[in-house]
């Protein structure tokens, strides 16, 4: 026990598991969790009504080692435990293009937590599934967008888990009484104020993900709050706004004034205190964050491929895709990937839009997501997204120029086979 910090109240059952009662695996899972909330100053651990599991991907022997340990140690999961994206996409192996022994380990880490007990969602949007967590329910998400929602949007509470304390929660359905589990540590603390944006920005998806980019860079660890979005924003926009605060910040919780649950005014969102921060949004720091998201240069150079489904897509998202396509296919030389669920796929196949997408050329991905599989045939020219989080990661992790755009613009450029940008709404480039 370090200087200043009192020993973790534990239960009868936290005592059981730490005793070996229920074998090795769950002993070392709940040490963990112990010491996780030693380190946060947790006076005592709370149950979680379900996990979601962010190691799924495999980033080398490390995640497989540890999952397949408690594997060998009898690790059950002892709450409703969604997975994250893993690096395959088994309805649809033939996307992948890594080496055979990675797809063999990928496979191996994937069926370890199957094994466990683990559902086979595969999917980074756990929130478009049935089964959703309510208003003030302790669950332990993993996967930086999901986090968001799930605290910002539903209401629901967890602290930013990542990989190995994710499962070792879901195992011992225990977490420490910490961080975003506590009414007190969700106060909103810096606030963004949007009333100085014009209304046709408002009124645009594209903006969203760029006011979370602005507000995840800016909000260091802090509490943001986003005050001045027209009352009850939709799913899919907030979904953006939190997926790339998370990306560019520290971010695991978004209170947007009229719109999640714990702000319906904004006096709520900072529970009747003052703010620690103003920062006040403008047009220009909106272009700003465009222009950072965009690599590639001036010229755009030859359009390779257009990936959009990052978070995975909707089934309303897929509906906008269907609509602005209209019929048309994608152009020949152009690379379309959508990303989604497996449950989300099942939905549009039903609807008659998975062959419509299909037969434009549009190739679906699920299990997965592009900018952390081999999957792009080429590389080597731009590639264009309507996603804050493709478009922060896929440089650095494929090495590809980014050009990111509205959805429309992103579908007007697969088409046409170049980039193609809407001057009414960026005005001249």
């Amino acid at each position: 026990m370090g200087p200043g910090r009192p020993a973790v109240r534990l239960s009868d059952s936290d005592q059981a598991l730490l005793a070996g009662a229920e074998g090795p695996a769950a002993r070392l899972a709940m040490r963990i969790v112990v010491e996780m909330a030693r380190l946060a100053g947790a006076a005592e651990l709370i149950d979680i009504t379900s996990a979601h599991i962010d190691g799924c991907l495999f980033h080398g022997d490390a995640g497989l080692d540890f999952a397949e340990r408690l594997l060998e140690g009898g690790a059950v999961v002892r709450v409703p435990t969604t997975l994250n994206v893993a690096s395959l996409d088994l309805l649809h192996p033939d996307r992948y293009r890594g080496g055979p022994e990675t797809a063999r380990a990928a496979r191996r880490l994937m069926d370890a937590y199957v094994a466990m007990g683990c559902a086979e969602t595969w999917t980074c949007a756990p929130y478009q599934l049935p089964r959703r967590p309510g208003l003030g329910e302790h669950v332990a998400w993993a996967e930086s967008n999901a986090i968001v929602f799930a605290n910002s949007v539903l209401g629901a509470r967890t602290a930013r888990y990542g990989d190995f304390i994710d499962i070792c929660a879901a195992v011992t359905g225990r977490v420490p009484d910490a961080g975003l589990h506590r009414t007190e540590r969700r106060r909103g603390q810096v606030v963004f104020d949007l009333n100085g944006l014009p209304e046709r920005l408002l009124a645009e998806d594209v903006l969203y993900p760029l006011v979370g980019l602005v507000v995840g860079a800016e909000s260091g660890n802090l509490v943001p709050v986003v005050d001045g979005l027209p009352p009850g924003v939709a799913e899919d926009r907030l979904k953006a706004v939190g997926a790339a605060a998370a990306a560019s910040g520290e971010v695991g919780l978004v209170h947007v004034v009229g719109s999640t649950p714990e702000a319906p005014t904004l006096a709520d969102a900072l529970q009747h205190r003052q703010p620690d921060r103003l920062v006040t949004v403008t047009p220009a720091m909106v272009l700003a964050a465009r222009d950072r998201l965009t690599t590639a240069g001036p010229d755009r150079g030859r359009l390779a491929g257009v990936n959009v489904g990052t978070p995975h897509f909707s089934v309303a998202e897929f509906g906008q895709l269907v609509a602005l396509l209209g019929g048309r296919r994608v152009h020949p030389e152009v690379e379309c990937y959508a990303s989604t669920s497996r449950h989300v796929l099942a939905r549009i196949e039903a609807l008659g839009w998975l062959a419509a997408l299909e037969a434009a050329g549009v190739r679906l991905v699920v299990d997965t997501c592009t900018y952390v599989t081999s999957i792009l045939t080429d590389t080597a020219g731009v590639v264009m997204t309507n996603s804050a989080k493709w478009a922060w990661y896929a440089p650095g992790n494929l090495g590809v120029q980014v050009v990111f755009a509205s959805l429309r613009e992103c579908v007007e450029s697969a088409v046409e086979g170049r980039v193609v940008g809407d001057d009414a709404l960026w005005g001249p480039r």
